[in-house]
């Protein structure tokens, strides 16, 4: 009886055809199915991305078993960096990337047994979305995204055969509004500081991104101009930070969040009205039947990217099975999965397959959804009618002021920011 294969190829191009198989160049080496199904790989990063129902789905199509462990932000970098025995896959931001690279504790990854790579979005090779694009500020993805052979510890200025992580997730994030406790129209990030919600404001508590919040927000404000938000000098980050502590003594916060879930509690409660969130979470509180809208603003978004980084342990019949575990991620159905939670897709081309036609207009083009819009889980998110928030994967990634950074302050920044939690 013949052996089954498996992988990326499987549902993908049985849905293409044969035609699509003869004409897609499949990297090597293909493993077999019964070769890997006792491999078992650890993988951890933020409860964004590390979900059981694909640990489930890896097992179904792959065979082989992922062993998921979700952390914040900060527990992920440390673990990367100090913890290097203690996981095979990291799934990790691209700024988490700048602090881990240079530990030597990640593999550089050979970008041809990388079935999607050409359909993989500019964002993540030259850091244009479209040829016209402007790059914007802070660590953008493709500027850690390339070494230039294995074994460097030094990014690459441009595209070669070597990635340190392969792309998987991104967006464009915002403030979150209860916009019925709220009943006006926000349009700026200094509503975030705006007295009329003292005590009703949040902020996440994870320094490298909720600086470039405070960015949005001070050069909102009109207060500061940073000659990049991603990368502030001393005197920028001590005037930022001068800003928030007076509004934080004047009792403008009423929590700093470190967690999904906290953030969700804190605006489905309705304690807090205005606040740094996360697409998902903004989904999570829709879900529960409650008013929750990601604002598009005047002055932007700022962005993070995600993706998928290999120990430097990992060799054989397990980082074969790892090549597998990356091409399935790219084939679509995750993407499918994390585009109905508000996420993007680093290959959206093949997510659009395991889409319907108004989940893809809502989710991507920025229709008016033509039917009941429902999360992964099947909660209703929107009604026929209803487009979504800042409208279309164009419109809201054409619109990314910065990106989450790791500054060359960054130990000052840190310094700053604890001092800030705890004044």
């Amino acid at each position: 009886m013949a052996k089954a294969r498996v992988g990326y190829t499987r549902r993908s191009m049985l849905k293409a055809g044969g035609a699509a198989i003869a004409a897609t160049a499949l990297p090597a080496p293909m493993v077999w199915a019964q070769d890997i199904k006792d491999v078992t790989l650890r993988q951890f990063g933020t409860g964004v991305s590390n979900l059981n129902d694909v640990a489930q789905k890896v097992k179904e199509d792959l065979g082989f078993t992922l062993e998921m462990t979700a952390l914040d932000s900060d527990s992920v970098t440390q673990r990367a960096a100090t913890q290097p025995d203690s996981f095979d896959i990291a799934d990790i931001e691209y700024w988490i990337c700048k602090k881990v690279w240079p530990t030597g504790n990640l593999q550089a990854m050979d970008v041809s047994k990388i079935a999607n790579y050409d359909k993989i979005v500019g964002i993540f090779k030259d850091g244009k979305l479209t040829p016209d694009s402007e790059i914007a500020q802070g660590t953008a993805p493709h500027t850690v995204g390339f070494i230039p052979e294995p074994g460097a510890t030094e990014f690459a200025d441009e595209q070669t055969n070597w990635m340190t992580l392969i792309p998987t997730i991104y967006n464009a994030d915002t403030l979150g509004i209860r916009p019925d406790l709220i009943g006006r129209p926000i349009n700026n990030w200094s509503e975030l500081l705006n007295p009329e919600f003292k005590g009703k404001a949040s902020i996440l508590d994870i320094s490298s991104i909720g600086i470039m919040d405070m960015a949005m927000v001070c050069e909102s404000m009109g207060e500061i101009t940073y000659g990049d938000k991603g990368n502030m000098t001393r005197e920028e980050i001590d005037a930022t930070f001068a800003i928030f502590t007076e509004a934080k003594q004047n009792g403008q916060f009423r929590a700093f969040w470190k967690t999904f879930d906290e953030s969700v509690n804190l605006m489905a409660s309705g304690e807090v009205v205005i606040q740094s969130m996360w697409s998902p979470a903004i989904t999570a509180v829709k879900s529960r039947g409650i008013p929750c809208v990601y604002q598009p603003l005047e002055e932007g978004y700022r962005s993070w990217g995600g993706g998928i980084g290999l120990s430097n342990a990992l060799s054989g019949i397990e980082l074969d099975a790892a090549y597998e575990y990356i091409n399935w991620y790219l084939s679509g159905w995750v993407g499918g999965y994390l585009m109905r939670q508000g996420y993007y897709s680093a290959v959206p081309e093949t997510s659009k397959e395991y889409m319907s036609e108004n989940e893809w207009g809502y989710w991507f083009e920025g229709k008016e959804a033509t039917d009941v819009i429902t999360s992964p889980t099947g909660d209703a998110l929107a009604q026929a009618g209803e487009v979504r928030d800042g409208g279309s994967f164009e419109e809201r990634m054409g619109r990314v002021a910065c990106w989450n950074a790791v500054m060359d302050e960054n130990q000052y920044m840190v310094r700053k920011w604890n001092e800030f939690i705890a004044a």
